[in-house]
């Protein structure tokens, strides 16, 4: 190498000139909206999620959304993720990097009115699975745009965009559903029921058709922004390369750049001369196969934190520990806030004090916070009791219960037991119930709540529609048995709603979890995929981690509501931490410093592993 490429490679490159230092600004702008798109995908659902619960029926069949229903919607962001991510990295080898960077756009741009339209549950199914597939793409590719069309200086100021503005997409879906959550309250006040019902529909479809701007906004600077050179150069045109890398740098730092790129190309010829060598240099070797398995964990454990649960049903944990609707959706403000900040020092800290520093000092914060978390709801379900036979006992002929639940109705449920259920505080509901293999949980019901709807258990809110969504729901269940199963019910949970300050408590415990989630795997998760993964099988690899990533999240969404109406937060909490003392551990023990290294020294370091 000779010592302009080592110039360029270790220390970094001077500043491009004027005009082309705009250049970088713009792209780094575009690289923004794609993680500000990513931010909206996870937030928006938690401030629509309550207002389409209240007010959303299929046209078809004329029923509300059950638990299980509002979980998959939340899971299908989700899911869509999981099916991108699994091909992103073969659509950003074939289509190049801008071409998939305008089509994610595009797909999230189309799955606004989709959502925002729909009376049917299967197109706001759909709409939301388009989400996620632009969510998905747009993971995979911006980080490996950014990778390779910007100068070394300049890479981790492009994570670290990436990653602020993703959480500024969550800030931004939280003040959207701040804003309706106000209104709604003073519709509540006319005490009109079908004024309340009109205004919560409307709500819940505004929230996404304000999302729409930064979507056209991403797709048009995708147009305007160059393909990356790199993908350029190894589709062998080398004068697009070269036009690419003048945008964003000077003529010498382009003919630099051009210059390690022929030489890489060449070194990895040299070493495909032979297949099977070249096999064992890309998936058998350790310093390839140790870094994708820790990579593997890492972002694996990054969901099993729960950190998309918390902040995707955060209005709705809020309002269990005992917040009313509004203060907890000014909880759900001030998560986001917290996220947006401390992210900020967290890109900050990342080339001072470290990954490996900042992941195991988050995950710690995170345990605790947890944990803390957990024995708030233990202590408040303490006060649950399970009313499960009083409610079976009022199953119609035809399998269906509509239970109006007030104070009169608590205390009848309750029968001997509400004198002890400190009868001057209002109580929550909640209903476990099954038909055959399938299993669904009701909204929470709170007894003082101006909305009088009864709590409505129905066939049709339990199974899903067809076989194919059954498999995503229970692969192991029989849905035509379960069409003409008997209605059980499995737990009716009655409860003291919490004080508010048990609320507060709560809501503290989950902004400490998400600064110390910001502040180290917030930020880390992205550099640990670009880092930790060997260049020759970064795409693949980045790909495969990504879905591993998803899958865990899209279980983690699905079986949230109904695992929550059976064991309470409090145990789901636990779990969630115990799922974090592994990410502790792997960020303490097992995983190598990689601040101020270069790359090559990360693979030299996995290779001499014992």
């Amino acid at each position: 190498m000779t010592d302009d490429l080592k110039k360029s490679a270790v220390t970094g490159q001077a500043a491009p000139p004027k005009g082309r230092a705009g250049y970088n600004r713009f792209l780094l702008l575009v690289a923004g909206l794609g993680g500000l798109l990513y931010g909206v995908d996870v937030g928006i659902i938690a401030g629509a999620l309550p207002y389409m619960e209240a007010t959303f029926k299929d046209a078809a069949t004329g029923q509300t959304l059950n638990a299980g229903q509002l979980s998959f919607i939340v899971a299908a962001v989700l899911l869509g993720s999981v099916i991108s991510t699994l091909f992103a990295g073969m659509l950003a080898d074939w289509l190049g990097r801008k071409k998939l960077m305008a089509a994610s756009g595009i797909l999230f741009v189309v799955s606004i009115p989709m959502i925002a339209l729909a009376h049917g549950y299967w197109p706001l199914v759909f709409g939301r699975l388009l989400q996620g597939i632009s969510g998905g793409l747009i993971g995979v590719v911006i980080p490996l745009y950014l990778a390779e069309c910007l100068g070394a200086s300049s890479r981790g100021k492009g994570t670290g965009i990436f990653q602020w503005l993703l959480t500024l997409g969550i800030v931004v879906a939280a003040l959207i559903a701040m804003y309706f959550s106000y209104q709604v309250d003073a519709v509540k006040a006319l005490h009109d029921p079908q004024k309340l019902f009109e205004f919560q529909d409307h709500a819940w479809r505004s929230i996404f058709w304000v999302s729409l701007p930064p979507g056209i906004l991403f797709v048009i600077g995708s147009v305007i922004v160059s393909e990356s050179p790199r993908w350029l150069f190894r589709r062998g045109r080398k004068d697009a390369a070269l036009a690419a890398l003048l945008r964003s740098r000077s003529d010498e730092q382009a003919q630099i750049e051009l210059r390690e790129m022929q030489a890489a190309a060449a070194a990895e010829t040299a070493r495909a001369s032979v297949v099977g060598a070249q096999f064992k240099e890309s998936l058998l070797r350790r310093k390839y196969v140790i870094p994708f398995l820790l990579a593997c964990v890492i972002l694996a454990c990054n969901q099993a934190t729960g950190v998309n649960s918390v902040i995707g049903y955060n209005p709705t944990i809020l309002f269990q520990a005992g917040l009313s609707d509004l203060q907890s959706h000014w909880g759900y403000v001030i998560l986001t806030t917290v996220n947006f900040v401390f992210t900020i020092f967290g890109v900050m800290l990342v080339d001072k004090k470290g990954r490996k520093f900042l992941l195991s000092f988050g995950s710690a914060g995170i345990i605790v916070s947890l944990v803390c978390a957990g024995l708030l709801f233990r202590n408040a379900e303490k006060s649950r009791v399970d009313v499960k036979a009083a409610v079976q006992a009022m199953v119609t002929s035809d399998q269906k219960v509509s239970l109006p639940f007030d104070e009169t109705t608590a205390a009848g449920l309750l029968g001997d037991k509400f004198a002890a259920a400190e009868p001057s505080l209002p109580k929550n509901l909640i209903v476990i119930y099954s038909y055959g293999d399938f299993r669904a949980a009701t909204a929470v019901k709170r007894s003082n709540d101006p909305d009088k709807t009864p709590v409505q258990i129905s066939r049709a809110g339990c199974l899903p529609p067809n076989k194919v969504a059954a498999f995503f729901q229970n692969p192991f269940a029989d849905l035509d048995a379960a069409k003409t199963a008997p209605l059980k019910i499995d737990n009716a949970l009655i409860s003291t709603v919490p004080s508010e300050r048990n609320g507060w408590l709560v809501a503290l415990c989950m902004f400490s979890f998400m600064a110390f989630f910001a502040l180290g795997p917030g930020v880390c998760v992205w550099l640990a995929l670009s880092e930790l993964m060997p260049t020759r099988i970064r795409s693949n690899g980045m790909s495969i981690a990504l879905l591993i990533n998803q899958a865990v999240s899209t279980t983690i969404a699905a079986t949230f509501l109904p695992t929550v109406g059976k064991y309470g937060y409090g145990t789901l909490f636990f779990v969630f931490a115990g799922f974090t003392v592994v990410y502790f551990l792997t960020a303490t023990f097992l995983l190598p410093e990689t601040k101020g290294k270069t790359l090559e020294e990360i693979e030299e370091h996995f290779e001499g592993a014992k």
